[in-house]
């Protein structure tokens, strides 16, 4: 079974456990401006106005332009393809008038941004075409199916996820053999890159921040370009790093030491905030199961920190990662307004985290590790190899 027939299958049961009647995912020149759940739903973006249609009684149905008819035709997702030649309006009211549903979920969210995917336009022009046939008072919103397609992993997606994991765990062991006092930040990045590109892959996100490499104290600590900055000895080094394999991606962060000169050992500072955030990550593995709320498990990471002497980290402990470097509704999050209503989500099995405290050394740097989990039917097994010693630079 290929992924498309997996989520299309899988989006049926969804609207069963969610009461909707209908999903239905409508958009048109995809490549430009496409709804982020179509990758779900088709192999390619689509030209005209298209509508993806499945129903609770388990049919499934596309009306696209004729040219993109055989391409969906061919995923074998779909019980029947119509491909129009003058205008969708025809084809698509013909088919919403046989279904009659009660209830019509559509792509818009104030508070997710992978739901939220049916633009303001596409929203008029599908009332309008419903309200020609007195649908258009049915339509409710589909945060809660579009979050479950992207949350709740398939067996296949899990797979590429791990085959990301590995390529990014190989080239991190590549780089702690460069990674040298005097190298620079962009020189460390520039060579993580090229080994990405030896291998054929693609990065998980944007080149000027993937990978991010942070050396020393009073760094920009995230989201920030490799600068010109040199590695030096006592310093704590930590590089962001993920890459995309069929599709899906990898989201990780590895803590180095430059060890200074005559130095055997990690010094005692430096040590206690590594083992900090080594205990913050195995707790909040250990407490993830189906049912708790993401809030609790950022709490167990944050306490852990503030009760050593640290702060708390400025940002959610961990976020969802999928076909995005971040990816789902749910987060491991504080009550936080940017968060919104994220970090009362649910944790789901299926569901893909990253964990990823992070904690400031006086003088030498940032310690953090990002690590990858995913959601069982009882707890959490880790995606990742855990880093658990610091990974030293003589």
């Amino acid at each position: 079974m290929t992924l498309i027939q997996e989520k299309v299958k899988q989006a049926v049961n969804l609207l069963k456990e969610f009461g909707a009647d209908c999903w239905i995912t409508f958009t048109r020149e995809s490549q430009i401006n496409g709804d982020p759940t179509l990758v779900f739903l088709a192999p390619s973006s689509v030209t005209w106005h298209s509508a993806f249609i499945i129903s609770t009684d388990g049919k499934t149905h596309a009306v696209v332009g004729l040219y993109d008819q055989k391409t969906i035709q061919e995923t074998g997702a779909y019980d029947n393809v119509v491909g129009f030649v003058t205008g969708f309006k025809e084809p698509f009211q013909e088919t919403m008038k046989k279904l009659s549903p009660k209830t019509i979920a559509i792509n818009y969210s104030q508070g997710s941004e992978i739901c939220d995917g049916l633009t303001h336009g596409m929203y008029l022009t599908l009332h309008g075409l419903l309200s020609e046939i007195g649908l258009a008072d049915r339509l409710v919103s589909a945060e809660k199916i579009v979050s479950a397609l992207r949350e709740r992993k398939t067996a296949g997606e899990i797979a590429a996820i791990k085959d990301a994991i590995r390529e990014t765990q190989e080239i991190f062991d590549k780089a702690a053999g460069f990674i040298r006092p005097g190298k620079t930040e962009k020189e460390i990045a520039g060579y993580m890159q090229a080994e990405v590109e030896r291998k054929k892959l693609r990065l998980a996100w944007g080149e000027s921040t993937c990978p991010a490499v942070f050396t020393g104290p009073e760094t920009a600590g995230a989201h920030y370009t490799p600068t010109d900055r040199r590695v030096e000895r006592g310093h704590v080094l930590n590089m962001d790093f993920g890459v995309k394999v069929n599709h899906y991606c990898s989201d990780m962060q590895r803590t180095f030491y430059i060890l200074g000169q005559g130095e055997k050992s990690v010094p005692a500072d430096v040590r206690k905030g590594f083992e900090t955030i080594v205990r913050a990550v195995e707790s909040s593995k250990q407490a993830m199961k189906p049912g708790i709320q993401g809030i609790e498990i950022d709490a167990i990471a944050r306490k852990i920190l503030v009760e050593n002497g640290y702060q708390e980290f400025p940002h959610a402990l961990g976020h969802q990662v999928g076909r995005f470097a971040h990816d789902g509704t749910a987060l491991l999050g504080p009550q936080w307004d940017k968060y919104a209503h994220k970090p009362f989500q649910r944790l789901e099995e299926g569901m893909v985290f990253t964990i990823e405290p992070r904690l400031t050394v006086p003088g030498r740097g940032v310690v953090t590790i990002e690590e990858m989990v995913v959601v069982t039917k009882d707890g959490a097994d880790w995606l990742t190899t855990p880093q658990t010693e610091l990974l030293l630079i003589r």
